[in-house]
């Protein structure tokens, strides 16, 4: 029967999957196509997660504005603690 269809997951539920068929295939209990289908859904998934983090990375640059101008910063909070102080 084959497997369901089923939405796609957030970022945590892919990242937990993901590690999930990485330790099956470590384990080298599978069959070839066991290990194949299991890779073909890591890929997916790491796409999966790949897009999530775009989606985040573009809600900060939209959110970090200096002056009306993007302005795309390394979070330091050291750095950050710092330049309060000036």
């Amino acid at each position: 029967m084959p497997a369901k269809k089923t939405a796609t997951p957030d970022f945590e539920t892919a990242m937990k999957e993901l590690e999930e068929i990485v330790e099956n295939m470590e384990n080298d209990q599978l069959t070839l196509d066991e290990s194949l289908k299991q890779f073909e859904r890591g890929v997916e998934l790491s796409r999966i997660c790949q897009t999530n983090l775009k989606k985040a990375e573009q809600r900060v640059e939209q959110l970090v504005k200096k002056h009306g101008e993007m302005v795309i910063e390394p979070f330091d909070s050291h750095q950050n603690e710092s330049q309060d102080d000036d």
